[in-house]
């Protein structure tokens, strides 16, 4: 289940610009982020039920859990609108290779596809239900595993690789701050291990079987993302790299090298078939539990926890929409596709960001307030690994309004306004005026078949 919501190819063609290098810059993250995120929120689910808000409402306050749990939904305003873009570029190779990096198609494609899929949420239909599950194995695992097989064949071959393979490419080349920027765009690719670590409960023993299954599934992890990332520098060179349209860059090259050229199009469906369930997949998810708060604690008009006949929270999926049209539009007046996609990609990490600090600081408080509360799971030493994932998110944030190396010729003024003002308006300014303007009246006891 961690595999599953934590791999992904969409990231690869990010670090593929960095060549042999892309090792570091995965394991690394996984050291200082991924482990520490992972077993800090397995100590808090197996104690206190009703995820994020629970643990940091009961560790830190209220408001503060409030904001925990809406930086949690609001990433996803900015999450669709790149997943989308993967989409539209990978799509593109099906159709007309060309059209990857026209701005204004992959801006319709974003609106079109968005809508239509909360109209398809709004009905309520379950036909959904299994494809998160299929688009790890159709969308991932298989592509993943052709990708990095025709990569062995086609060096195996004695073609040389677009980037350099030796010893003196391990660690990425220094020029300054800007070089190690793509670094934060790894610590989303982690983000969401807190999700499934409400399930250590389930396990016999969890104390033992817990870290074991983390250590394994960030093995597996870093398996799904190194190698397809190599695989793609080895024939792309990274001058011309994609952010969006990097791994169908990829195997355009490996298939007609092979002369197989006519897989294009069916690898091109297979990913896009497993981005477009997973979308549906998650769609209407995020919002659920930023409802129940809503309702129960009147942080939110009754406008937007109002449920359809379908018992779907059709206002919040409209509202979020919105956003995300104006967010999509960023394509069309933005020239360069893949800053756009690098810029909206480092938003929604500074905005998860948040939660995650808030997280570690919520977990090392209530060990020390509430040392006797009963945990179906003890992390060890907890205190330095919530002092290690807060620091890492905050020096992750603090990267994240640097430019990165590869968008140089951009105004760095201008990126870091559209940075922080994506980010202060959408993490920090929307949820202080909810806060600010809730009522009682808002109050909704939500009935226990709607909890359940």
């Amino acid at each position: 289940m961690t595999t599953s919501s934590v791999a992904s190819l969409r990231s690869a063609p990010a670090m593929a610009v960095y060549g042999l290098a892309c090792v570091f810059l995965y394991i690394i993250p996984a050291i200082l982020f991924l482990m520490p995120t992972s077993l800090v929120a397995a100590e808090l689910a197996s104690g206190w039920e009703g995820g994020v808000y629970k643990w940091v409402s009961d560790g830190l306050s209220k408001p503060l859990g409030f904001l925990a749990v809406w930086c949690q939904f609001a990433m996803t305003i900015f999450y669709y609108p790149s997943l989308l873009a993967y989409v539209a570029s990978t799509f593109a190779y099906i159709i007309h290779p060309s059209l990857a990096s026209n701005g204004v198609y992959v801006a319709i494609v974003i609106i079109t596809i968005y809508w239509a899929g909360v109209y398809v949420s709004s009905q309520g239909t379950k036909t959904v239900a299994g494809l998160s599950s299929w688009s790890l194995v159709i969308g991932t695992l298989i592509p993943g595993a052709v990708l990095v097989i025709l990569g062995l064949v086609f060096l195996g071959q004695g073609n040389h690789s677009a980037a350099p393979m030796d010893a003196d490419h391990l660690l990425p080349a220094w020029a300054g701050l800007a070089s190690l920027v793509l670094i934060v765009n790894n610590f989303l690719s982690y983000a969401g291990m807190e999700m499934n670590a409400v399930h250590v409960s389930s396990l016999r023993n969890p104390g033992k079987e817990y870290p074991k299954a983390m250590f394994l599934a960030v093995g597996l992890v870093l398996v799904i993302f190194i190698l397809p990332a190599l695989a793609i520098s080895w024939v792309v060179p990274a001058a011309s790299l994609s952010l969006t349209a990097g791994v169908m860059q990829a195997f355009d090259a490996f298939f007609h090298h092979f002369s197989v050229g006519f897989l294009t199009p069916i690898i091109g469906f297979a990913l896009v078939a497993a981005a477009l369930g997973g979308m549906l997949t998650w769609l209407a998810g995020p919002s659920k539990g930023l409802l129940l708060i809503g309702r129960s604690e009147g942080y939110l008009p009754p406008i937007l926890t109002k449920l359809n006949k379908h018992g779907v929270q059709q206002n919040m999926l409209v509202a979020q929409g919105i956003f995300t049209t104006f967010i999509a539009l960023l394509y069309a007046l933005i020239p360069n596709v893949s800053s756009a996609y690098w810029i909206l990609s480092v938003i929604t990490t500074q905005v998860y960001l948040i939660m995650y600090v808030l997280m570690f600081a919520a977990a090392a408080k209530l060990r020390k307030d509430k040392p006797n509360h009963p945990r179906g799971y003890r992390a060890p030493a907890l205190y330095a690994l919530c002092g290690l994932g807060a620091l890492s998110s905050i020096a992750a944030f603090a990267i994240g309004f640097v430019p990165p190396s590869q968008f140089g010729s951009g105004s760095p003024a201008v990126y870091v306004l559209i940075v922080g003002g994506g980010m202060g308006v959408v993490g920090l300014l929307i949820p202080y005026l909810f806060y600010r303007n809730r009522r009682d009246s808002w109050k909704f006891v939500v009935p226990k078949e709607e909890q359940a």
